[in-house]
């Protein structure tokens, strides 16, 4: 009999759609847990008491946390539609951007709460990191990995959807088509698919949401 997967998250979270997203990939069935994360559930403080934070995978009763190392576990449970490639050094291409990402994507989250000389900075850091990608990260290739989808469109998806939020509650554009074709071509090509597409928060609901959260923490600064 398989092992029930249940996946604790939040619907306002990047980093739970990062997993929903592989799941959908695989064809994995699972039950999604809703969390609150002003108020901790006992079962995310059991699952995961060291960072205590979404997203946690429960693969039967095995915790797995962190959305990256989340995703590899799940390309190396389900083998099928890798999200890896075979070839080692192709592996450790797609390991790199996605550390890229993880290390460099902060400035793009920090932009949703800052104003004024700060959010120039964020927004500098975050040109930055986009032109990165685009003249290093794609090349002609359709996605990350060529013509399919892997893991580093994974990790880099999900920064690139909540960034177009964030340019929508804060009133600014960094993402702009003419200064990054091929990541817009790109994140396109990502969006059309099935798994993504189908699986992508309502956009007014997370506008609202994070606006609210915005105005909540600027007024309290």
């Amino acid at each position: 009999m398989a092992e029930v997967v249940k996946l604790l998250g939040a619907w306002s979270s990047p980093f739970v759609f990062r997993v929903i997203w592989a799941l959908k990939i695989k064809g994995i069935p699972y039950e999604f847990i809703e969390e609150d994360v002003t108020n901790k559930s006992p079962l995310l403080l059991k699952n995961n008491p060291v960072l205590k934070k979404i997203p946690v995978l429960l693969h039967g009763e095995k915790p797995v946390c962190e959305s990256m190392i989340i995703v590899e576990y799940i390309d190396e449970i389900w083998p099928q539609n890798p999200l890896l490639p075979n070839d080692p050094y192709e592996r450790a291409l797609a390991r790199f951007w996605v550390k890229f990402t993880e290390d460099k994507c902060s400035s793009v989250w920090q932009i949703s709460l800052a104003q004024g000389e700060e959010l120039e900075k964020r927004v500098k850091e975050t040109v930055d990191l986009l032109q990165t990608v685009e003249e290093h990260g794609l090349g002609e290739k359709k996605f990350f990995g060529g013509d399919n989808v892997g893991i580093a469109d994974i990790a880099f998806g999900a920064v690139i959807h909540w960034l177009k939020i964030i340019e929508e509650i804060v009133g600014i554009k960094v993402f702009e088509a003419h200064k990054f074709p091929r990541l817009h071509e790109w994140i396109e090509n990502f969006k059309q698919l099935p798994a993504v597409k189908e699986n992508l928060p309502d956009w007014d609901w997370i506008v609202s949401y994070f606006k609210s959260h915005r105005e909540e923490r600027l007024a309290s600064a």
